[in-house]
């Protein structure tokens, strides 16, 4: 599997409590969630969103409650995959609950980090950049491509990629009991 998609960048010690804020927790409806997301730091953000995008981030993303909203709002508003330097815990099992595909690779953040610096890269935002580049990540490779570069990421367990892949963890259970009769 292939996913392909526009860069939106992030720092570090992002929070659930940012990435949705706790007075719009009475709904899991995915469309409401999508617009508060990041409602106190960035309430443009889910209108630069591509079905198709890709999140990155810094190091600890998801970090603080275990707001299941946090990450099904983020795959709602059209975000097919995040890479970051590393994921809160809650965080990232609430994704691969979801079927939304997490991925380690702190050396293809470093990089468009340096993009930035260099000139190579452009963003709109604030506390996410919109950029004006787009990843490729191989997941069968595992690799991600950004610009002609190659950055692998930490694999993942085959029962892990195989729920992410799959739409969540709901639709893998129902083709493991398919395979079973």
């Amino acid at each position: 599997m292939i996913i392909r998609g526009t860069i939106h960048l992030a720092g570090d010690n992002v929070d659930t409590d940012v990435i949705i804020p706790a007075r719009y927790l009475t709904s899991i409806d995915p469309n409401y969630i999508v617009e508060h997301l990041f409602e106190g730091v960035e309430p443009d953000f889910h209108k630069r969103i591509t079905r198709g995008d890709i999140l990155m981030a810094g190091k600890n993303f998801g970090s603080g409650s275990s707001r299941e909203q946090a990450a099904m709002g983020l795959k709602a508003a059209g975000i097919y995959a995040i890479i970051a330097k590393s994921f809160a815990r809650i965080f990232y099992r609430n994704a691969v609950n979801i079927g939304l595909p997490l991925f380690i690779a702190p050396s293809a953040i470093d990089y468009v980090h340096s993009l930035l610096k260099s000139g190579g890269a452009k963003g709109a935002g604030t506390y996410i950049l919109s950029l004006d580049v787009g990843a490729e990540i191989d997941v069968e490779e595992g690799v991600i491509r950004i610009k002609g570069e190659t950055f692998p990421f930490s694999p993942l367990p085959e029962f892990i990629k195989e729920i992410m892949l799959g739409g969540g963890v709901w639709p893998w259970v129902k083709s493991m009991i398919g395979k079973r009769h």
